[in-house]
């Protein structure tokens, strides 16, 4: 018998490598704070990235923006806690600040275990896929063990919307 082979588009566990991120706190609704934070956030990663190059040392193309929510489920989009953030080097110790009153931190993200799935489409138009994502999580024998995160592949005004959806896994525990 032939295997079949997955879609792109099918939910999938996987193992990542924990990454060091340039990070932005902020709390409201995306479309109000995305305009607000992204100036810092991707003028310390460009500064730290042209600083690199001026130095000598290597840098890295600046990565798809990732997005934690940890409290989207739980309160009106108005309130959404937000964590926003790109992948740095990982020796990095500092970052230029760049937006008075906005800083950019820098955190480690753990992964490990993840279920993760492509979205196509608008923002909008998730749910349907978030409910895939969480019940192939189940069936697969793992639980939720993390926040909400969304990895943005293109801009919100591409042809086709890509966003990788994402949540860390464990194993279920036997009952």
């Amino acid at each position: 018998m032939t295997p079949v082979k997955s879609s792109k588009t099918d939910p999938q566990i996987l193992e990542m490598p924990p990454q060091k991120m340039a990070v932005v706190h902020a709390k409201g609704a995306p479309d109000k704070v995305f305009p607000e934070f992204m100036p810092a956030l991707y003028g310390s990663v460009y500064t730290l990235k042209s600083d690199l190059k001026q130095q000598g040392r290597p840098t890295s193309k600046v990565s798809g923006l990732r997005g934690r929510y940890p409290d989207a489920h739980l309160v009106p989009k108005e309130a959404w806690t937000m964590m926003l953030g790109l992948p740095i080097p990982e020796d990095t110790t500092a970052l230029p600040q760049k937006v008075p009153g906005i800083t950019v931190g820098i955190e480690e993200w753990r992964y490990g275990m993840v279920g993760q799935i492509l979205h196509l489409g608008t923002y909008d138009q998730e749910g349907p896929n978030v409910e895939r994502l969480q019940g192939f999580i189940t069936d697969s024998g793992y639980e939720i063990a993390g926040d909400h995160e969304e990895e943005y592949l293109t801009t919100p005004d591409a042809k086709v919307v890509k966003t990788l959806i994402r949540y860390e896994v464990k194993k279920k525990q036997p009952s």
